[in-house]
């Protein structure tokens, strides 16, 4: 099956008209993206846009040949001059199947909001699934007759949608999960890869042209990452959201509870209603155990700090003639035995953890104990880490991997 991606963008456009953000500033030259519509086998268009005819000529296509137009936004959108000779465009009613004269069949999937999706299988079996802009199939079942070789979607909008596709079976570790209705909200150029890598999928400039079945590397998602940065710095949002498209999280906060710190309670509230209602929390600084596992979801560790107060509370070293007295010695047994854990771990991790080397010397021995140690437990961690990444005002770096 060959797909032309005529547009890549969100309904209206990047750069967005009159817009003044950054992203639609950069948006320019390559990096600008006209409305998502794709082109199957120059037989079946799936998005009237406008400009259609002119993208896919740039392209090297032709849309004479299409015999099916379909729609998949909730409206007929805005009014756009058909091309001569182009049937009108139709949509398919939700669970109803249209075979074309080309061999090509069209299922509709139904969404969980406005709009319609598509199956569509060419006469070879190869299966494509297209998704409208902020939609997600909806009603799926764990029994997926088997995974798609394509799946073209809003990965941006609804990470969550590409999570129940994995979960049910139909994105599997083969299948090429495209990202399209690129908006202004997501940045654009290396950060966008960035992004998208980590998620196990990829976006291609308007006018590519891709065939199922032809080998891609799918991207390489790293099995391990640690996040550092300073606080408030955004390195636990990077870290959620490096996980947001798997179809199970294990969410562990090491930071237990604290009662009557309204303050903290706030603070664990604004973590937890960010994260998806599917993922599940663990509170626990017992790590190795199950980093040990050898099956079972993703694991968030938020965060090393906090496990690592814990261990020296445990040791007794904040006390100087504790440490002193063999404190130390058990301390570094303790994280020797983490590090140990992350090497052999077969699980997926993403653990953050704060950057307090760079600031203030603190006054005390203690304090300067625990900066010490909080810096070689990093360094062993990543260490271990195919991709260890530096978070400073919301911005990630990639140190590593």
């Amino acid at each position: 099956m060959e797909l032309t991606l005529l547009g890549t963008g969100a309904p209206l456009g990047l750069p967005r008209p009159d817009c003044p953000c950054a992203v639609c500033a950069t948006s320019r030259g390559d990096r600008a993206r006209a409305a998502t519509a794709l082109l199957v086998d120059e037989s079946l268009l799936l998005d009237l846009t406008p400009g259609a005819a002119l993208a896919a000529a740039r392209a090297g296509h032709s849309l004479v040949g299409v015999r099916q137009v379909l729609l998949t936004h909730p409206h007929d959108g805005p009014a756009v001059e058909v091309p001569a000779g182009l049937p009108s465009a139709g949509r398919v009613p939700d669970g109803r199947e249209l075979t074309l004269i080309s061999g090509h069949r069209v299922r509709a999937v139904p969404m969980d909001s406005p709009g319609t999706g598509y199956e569509v299988t060419s006469p070879e079996g190869e299966r494509l699934l297209y998704l409208p802009p902020g939609g997600s199939p909806a009603g799926l079942t764990d029994d997926h007759r088997r995974p798609y070789d394509m799946v073209v979607m809003d990965a941006t909008g609804r990470p969550d949608g590409l999570a129940r596709l994995r979960a049910t079976g139909a994105v599997s570790a083969e299948t090429e999960v495209i990202a399209v209705h690129l908006d202004h909200d997501v940045p654009g150029g290396a950060e966008l890869d960035r992004r998208l890598a980590a998620a196990g999928a990829r976006t291609v400039p308007d006018g590519t042209t891709l065939y199922l079945g032809e080998y891609h590397a799918i991207p390489d998602v790293p099995r391990r990452t640690l996040v550092t940065g300073g606080a408030r710095s955004g390195k636990s949002v990077e870290a959620e959201r490096r996980l947001e498209t798997f179809p199970e999280v294990l969410y562990v906060a090491t930071s237990g509870t604290r009662r009557d710190d309204p303050e903290w309670a706030e603070r664990v509230a604004l973590h937890r209603d960010r994260r998806p209602g599917s993922w599940r929390t663990a509170e626990t600084c017992e790590l190795v155990p199950l980093l040990a596992e050898p099956e079972g979801p993703a694991l968030l560790i938020d965060c090393l700090s906090l496990w690592l107060t814990d261990a020296m509370d445990r040791v007794g070293a904040w006390d100087d003639e504790r440490w002193a007295d063999g404190g130390q010695d058990a301390l570094r047994e303790r994280t020797g035995e983490l590090v140990a854990a992350v090497r052999a771990t077969s699980r997926t991790v993403v653990a953050v953890t704060n950057e307090v080397g760079s600031g203030v010397v603190p006054a005390t021995a203690a304090g300067r104990r625990f900066r010490d140690e909080l810096g070689r437990l990093n360094a062993a961690f990543g260490d271990e880490c195919e991709q260890v990444l530096l978070v400073v005002a919301g911005q990630a770096l990639v140190l590593r991997g």
